[in-house]
Parts: C-alpha cells; sequence; structure tokens
C-alpha cells in the first residue's frame, strides 16, 4: 500500500470510500460528511498551502484517505478531516500511515489538531485516542458536522 497526496483523478473513488463508510456506520445522514457538497472534488478543496489530502492506494485502488484542513476562526488549530478506510483495509496498518502522514504535515503548521466523530464509531474512538486526542464536552467551533457527537483535540507540539 502506498500513501499519497490526492490527484484530480481520485475524487471519484475517495467519495466512493466516504460514503461507503459511512452508511456502514448510519452516516448517510444530514449534518455529516454524506451531505458535504464539495465530497466529489476533494483535490480541489484540499489545494491550500496549510492542507492537504492522502490516499491509500493498494493494487491501483483507492482504499482509504484522510485529509488536514484549518479550522474557521482559529488560526492555529487544524481539523483532521475525512478519515476513512474501507473494511479490507483495516487491520492492515494503513490507518497509522495515514494518521501518521496527517499529523506530520499539521505540526508544521499548526498547534492543534482537532476531530470529530461518531460514538458507535468504537475502533475509530480507540484509535484516535491512542494518538493522543482528548477527548471534548463540545465542539470546538461550527464546522457544519452537527450530527457528530464525539469531539476531540491534539496538542501537536506534544505529540
Amino acid at each position: 500500500m502506498i500513501i499519497r497526496e490526492i490527484q484530480e483523478q481520485d475524487n471519484k473513488a475517495i467519495e466512493d470510500v466516504i460514503r461507503t463508510c459511512l452508511k456502514e456506520y448510519g452516516g448517510d445522514r444530514a449534518g455529516l460528511a454524506w451531505e458535504d457538497p464539495l465530497l466529489g472534488s476533494l483535490s480541489e478543496v484540499y489545494r491550500g498551502n496549510k492542507s492537504r489530502y492522502w490516499v491509500a492506494e493498494h493494487h491501483g485502488r483507492i482504499v482509504g484517505g484522510c485529509g488536514i484542513g484549518p479550522m474557521d476562526k482559529l488560526e492555529d488549530v487544524c481539523e483532521l478531516q475525512k478519515m476513512y478506510c474501507l473494511q479490507e483495509a483495516r487491520g492492515t496498518g494503513i490507518a497509522h500511515k495515514l494518521m501518521n502522514t496527517a499529523l506530520e504535515f499539521a505540526q508544521t503548521c499548526y498547534e492543534q489538531c482537532y476531530l470529530e466523530t461518531l460514538s458507535n464509531m468504537e475502533a475509530a474512538n480507540r484509535f484516535y485516542q491512542k494518538y493522543n486526542f482528548v477527548k471534548l464536552s463540545k465542539p470546538l467551533g461550527d464546522t457544519g458536522h452537527f450530527s457528530c457527537d464525539i469531539w476531540y483535540l491534539k496538542d501537536l507540539q506534544r505529540s
């Protein structure tokens, strides 16, 4: 498996990965990435100098991805965004490679990293806690993902 920055030709494949994972956890509803109008154009969304999106490719097929993007009105805080892996990629170490790639980039631009998820994504929650993300009691800012019910923050300077 290789991790690389997203390219335009990856847009449809990573959208399919994200939608497949969201359906798996009942996330095909309002207030989640499911309704993001830019979900099919992530290569354009993550072109900024303080944002990136990476895909995991296995035998020419996209099986996962994750991104780092800025938080509105919080200059030193980024958000870990749209981190999903297909079932076949779970348990292979690919999520760790994606996370390490994302955090390494985030440390060059930000002091903290925020993320939002669902409580029923239990394995994902354990995974984030292994990376020293600390659970918050409420969301940090307004990302538009009002259906998320778990929020985390990580200090990037004490990784």
